[in-house]
């Protein structure tokens, strides 16, 4: 693809190549759309889907998908009237009990997910929340650990899309439970910093409801001749606003019927297994 704006030195190339360099590097940057107003969310999705090319290329594995910024209130508040669909790796998987990986990540941010390990292949479009939930082959309590590759986590919707969402680490805690043994709109979690609360949500947060973020990934992905596949991970967006994870933080999530995750900041310099 050429250059977009008239003397703009970025191209979906370009900038599929700099954002993965800004994370190996860890660094970050302004958001390209400074520099070239036309990354716009198609041309955002076409580098993300760049990027996990080259993922695989380098060993990683596809496991899954995640959702971003599913919260009406986060969408607000980043400037965004949209969820964003992202792509899952194994590189990005953290085990329960490791340390937020310092030595990998810029400024990563915290936020509490319900997760779903899928049973069928869901494939849009048209898929209903009922459909998707229908696919669903257990749900888990988790936590995404995101990161961004622009200063201060200012971006547009084209800016973040290309950086898949922010992606950084995820966990899941336990075993999980079959979807029609919990009320997932109902479904609370409490987040602790330090032993403190400082936020909580339920999952009606997540687009109403957990599965209408799911039918959304999977009629969204459709678009682009993609569908969930059986076995992946899926992410269904953070339920509260996301909390600073700097080394030496503990946060907490603990949810009503699925379990809590903790995860501790580790130190400077500290990565996963």
């Amino acid at each position: 693809m050429t250059a977009g704006a008239k003397g703009s030195a970025w191209d979906v190339e370009s900038v599929a190549a700099e954002l993965l360099a800004c994370e190996d590097e860890r660094r970050d940057r302004v958001k390209f759309t400074d520099e070239w107003p036309e990354l716009d969310v198609a041309t955002g999705y076409q580098i993300q889907d760049l990027t996990l090319a080259k993922r695989l290329e380098r060993g990683e594995q596809l496991i899954g998908v995640k959702l971003g910024l599913t919260s009406r209130a986060k969408q607000r508040r980043m400037g965004v009237d949209t969820p964003f669909v992202a792509w899952l790796t194994d590189a990005m998987i953290l085990p329960a009990g490791d340390p937020v990986p310092q030595d990998k990540l810029i400024h990563p941010r915290i936020e509490p997910e319900i997760v779903f390990v899928m049973g069928e292949r869901l494939e849009g479009p048209g898929v209903t929340g009922a459909q998707a939930m229908a696919a669903v082959k257990s749900v888990h309590a988790g936590a995404e650990v995101i990161d961004s590759r622009y200063k201060d986590f200012k971006f547009t919707a084209g800016d973040v899309i290309a950086d898949n969402a922010s992606s950084g680490a995820f966990v899941t805690a336990g075993l999980g439970v079959p979807p029609s043994q919990v009320d997932l709109a109902l479904e609370a979690v409490l987040v602790e910093v330090g032993g403190q609360v400082v936020d909580s949500a339920t999952g009606a947060a997540v687009q109403g409801h957990p599965g209408e973020a799911l039918a959304l990934a999977a009629n969204d992905l459709a678009t682009r001749g993609h569908a969930i596949e059986a076995g992946w991970i899926v992410l269904t967006g953070g339920m509260t606003d996301a909390v600073f994870a700097p080394p030496g933080s503990s946060v907490a999530c603990h949810f009503t019927s699925l379990g809590s995750v903790q995860i501790y900041g580790g130190a400077e310099g500290e990565g996963g297994s």
